[in-house]
């Protein structure tokens, strides 16, 4: 099974690709909003170490968020579009909190900075992938004050793809799949103002 993973909701761009239970290559590349210049370079050279070709994947996990709007679509859409090449290619999603954690074993505090001292956040048991503190915008302090044995943030943290294919969940029909923002957007807050 060769399987793609991308997530581009946070300031890294993550990127690997598995054969069945083998990490083949994976990459982190830092940015601040320009994950759209490198997402497709950066599939193009895991399939080049993978020494396969697009439509050999058999399927692609994408991280649907919550994180920066503008990132979540971005790897969404590419998640998209790769499961409708081939209808062999199945397309699967993982909370992009879920993914961060992936590393740690433990109860480890994932967020996301949502400005104004927020932040999309969770506290997640990995060792039974488990929620201990749900998926939510909230202050960040407030996250904090739960027992956690290591946090990770959108600028640090380490991914094992092996366990985020574990916890990933198929998607039945891939047009239907639409990114967790987890609030509106700018845009959409001021159409109510």
């Amino acid at each position: 099974m060769k399987t793609l993973i991308i997530d581009s909701a946070t300031n890294v761009l993550y990127t690997a690709l598995c054969f069945d239970e083998k990490v083949i290559c994976e990459s982190y590349v830092p940015g601040k909003h320009d994950h759209a210049s490198v997402i497709l370079v950066e599939v193009e050279k895991a399939c080049s170490k993978g020494n396969i070709d697009l439509i050999d994947i058999d399927k692609v996990i994408v991280g649907v968020g919550p994180g920066s709007y503008t990132g979540v679509r971005m790897g969404v859409a590419v998640g998209k579009m790769i499961a409708t090449l081939e209808s062999k290619i199945k397309l699967y999603e993982i909370s992009t909190l879920k993914l961060m954690t992936s590393g740690i074993d433990g109860l480890v505090l994932a967020s996301i900075d949502a400005r104004r001292g927020n932040c999309f956040g969770c506290i997640l048991d990995t060792t039974t992938n488990t929620y201990i503190e749900s998926e939510a915008l909230v202050e960040k302090t407030s996250l904090e004050q739960n027992k956690f044995d290591a946090s990770v943030n959108e600028n640090e943290y380490k991914v094992n793809p092996l366990k985020v294919i574990k916890w990933a969940k198929e998607v039945a029909e891939p047009r239907t799949l639409v990114p967790n923002y987890l609030r509106e957007t700018e845009a959409e807050r001021n159409l109510h103002d």
